[in-house]
């Protein structure tokens, strides 16, 4: 009982200290958070000064917005992350448009050295007044020759905008060629009318390639879809490779896209510029030559199927140079063509064409299929009007396997079977430069063939495939009525490594009509086969970059029976080295 008695006892004396340390801490909090003499006083709060510049803490239930830099583009060099190199094409620089000259105005400059040295054997004629080798008694000579061409290239573009994801508000684009050339031959009279002028040539010319304006009218869409315009001498080409217009004339050009780039529109008014006779550069000291160009064409990506593109084109040329003869810096008469009457002549001819490039599959297909239709006054033999009603098709057709590509060339353009009547059926492009069966490492795409006998005219330009009968790829006029073409190839194309590519093309030429011929040289029985045309070359790109390009090709034509009966058995050929240096 008595140890029951002092255990209660205990607990009541705890309770008792632990109510009076209550009651003291309760007052001592009390006195601490009372400011004056009364309990219910309540506390002040003071906000702390808000600093204006200060950025304020977004709104957790709106999107984050973005803080502006008042120069985004120097950023990188305030912070000395990258300095500016002007000499340095690869990295961070103002001269390549990386950051503005002033405001949105930004500036490209590139500088492009383009060095062709060619040796070549092509048919050469005898000159008819003269000779500088004592056994040149034949209509054929000696057809050995070289060539040295320097282009200087220099290109400023000067436009405003962001051209990440929709095209430049404004564009100025000028671009200058200066060309320097050196010609030695072994037949006088094959570079200047004027025997005494001996058998090489040096020659040289500034031509402005580039020198226009384009404005951006209008976006169209929420993706950028736009319509812009561009006058003034401008590059323009018809298809995707080449076969039918590629020029840089004088011109206006509505152009633009719509449904998110799928649909790509060109439509353009161009006159031509007359050029250079020895540099193929344009000379505008010139009038411009009264040879007009309407073009309209339309490009679907991924039609019909996903991964190829189509293309369908309108163009129509109107010539009306008949009014006088026209002789080139050499001396010689270009228009018209020394050829048949020999008259003064126009025409005015509608090319309709579909072209298309990509992919079936693991399968390339790239081609063009032109029907040209029109009328020409004073056709080339017979001097009275013609209907021209014409046919072009060319497809290239390739496959890769792993580092190499296999590649298979067709190309047709028909021909004129009768030269005296009254329809003009061989086709002939506008301004041709094609790349199918080689381009300009093949012997015949590569290398002017002159009509020996047969008048002024070449059987094909240089850097042409078809056979037209032109005095002048780049000066003359069309010709309809010309033996037409037909060519088969095979190639292959071997990736060595990612600097160096090797290829090779074997391509089989006919006439597709050899009457136009027959007339031309008065000989009878010509047959189609101009032969094999073989060629190899080499690409080799140093730095992986296009800044150092070298190329090295040979090519020579094996006469078939046609070609013989025309310009003999002797087996001609061209080899060719470029090298390109770009900044």
């Amino acid at each position: 009982m008595n140890k029951l008695f002092q255990l209660r006892r205990t607990n009541l004396a705890l309770l008792a200290l632990l109510i009076v340390t209550t009651d003291s801490l309760a007052e001592t909090n009390w006195q601490r958070q009372r400011a004056g003499d009364l309990r219910n006083d309540k506390v002040e709060y003071n906000e702390p000064e808000i600093d204006p510049s200060a950025i304020p803490i977004p709104s957790p239930d709106l999107p984050r917005e973005s803080i502006s830099i008042p120069d985004r583009w120097r950023l990188i060099e305030t912070l000395g992350v990258q300095t500016d190199n002007w000499l340095d094409p690869y990295n961070h620089n103002t001269l390549k448009a990386d950051q503005p000259i002033h405001d949105d105005w930004f500036l490209n400059l590139s500088l492009i050295s383009d060095t062709v040295v060619e040796a070549r054997r092509i048919p050469t004629p005898v000159g008819p007044q003269a000779s500088n080798r004592s056994s040149s008694l034949d209509v054929i000579g000696s057809g050995e020759q070289l060539i040295l061409n320097e282009n200087l290239i220099f290109n400023v573009v000067y436009y405003k905008g962001d051209t990440i994801f929709r095209p430049p508000d404004y564009e100025y684009r000028f671009t200058a060629v200066l060309n320097g050339n050196r010609v030695t031959v072994d037949e006088v009279r094959a570079l200047h009318i004027d025997p005494s002028d001996g058998d090489t040539r040096n020659d040289n010319h500034i031509g402005i390639q580039d020198l226009y304006v384009d404005k951006h009218l209008r976006n169209v869409s929420d993706r950028y879809d736009f319509d812009s315009i561009r006058v003034g001498v401008q590059p323009i080409t018809a298809d995707f490779r080449g076969f039918l217009f590629i020029d840089n004339p004088f011109g206006v050009r509505l152009f633009g896209t719509r449904d998110n780039n799928i649909y790509q529109y060109n439509l353009g008014w161009f006159r031509r510029i007359e050029k250079d006779t020895n540099s193929g550069l344009n000379d505008l000291s010139q009038d411009l030559r009264d040879d007009d160009v309407y073009l309209a064409n339309l490009y679907i990506q991924d039609y019909p199927v996903l991964g190829f593109n189509s293309q369908v084109a309108v163009v129509h040329n109107r010539n009306n140079e008949d009014d006088a003869n026209y002789y080139d810096n050499n001396g010689f008469l270009v228009r018209p063509a020394s050829i048949g009457t020999e008259q003064p002549r126009k025409y005015q001819v509608t090319y309709l064409g579909y072209s298309g490039d990509g992919h079936f599959g693991r399968n390339n297909v790239s081609g063009s299929i032109y029907y040209a239709f029109g009328d020409e006054d004073k056709a080339t033999f017979t001097g009275e009007q013609s209907d021209i009603s014409a046919f072009f098709a060319a497809a290239e057709l390739s496959r890769d396997y792993d580092w190499t590509r296999a590649r298979f060339s067709f190309v047709y353009g028909s021909g004129d079977e009768d030269p005296f009547d009254d329809k003009s059926t061989g086709f002939d492009a506008i301004l041709e430069n094609p790349l199918i069966a080689g381009a300009d490492t093949s012997f015949w795409i590569r290398q002017p063939v002159a009509n020996i006998g047969g008048g002024g005219v070449t059987l094909s330009g240089r850097n042409g495939i078809l056979n037209s009968l032109r005095s002048s790829k780049d000066q003359g006029q069309s010709n309809f009525t010309n033996p037409g073409i037909l060519l088969l190839g095979a190639g292959m194309d071997y990736d060595i490594y990612p600097e160096l590519r090797i290829s090779w093309n074997a391509n089989h030429i006919w006439f597709d009509k050899t009457e136009v011929m027959e007339v031309a040289r008065n000989q009878g029985g010509i047959d189609k086969a101009i032969g094999w045309d073989l060629s190899v070359a080499s690409i080799y790109r140093p730095f992986m970059s296009q800044n150092v390009v070298f190329r090295l090709s040979a090519a020579a034509l094996l006469p078939g029976k046609g070609y013989e009966q025309l310009f003999g058995d002797e087996i001609n050929y061209s080899v060719l080295a470029n090298l390109v240096l770009s900044f």
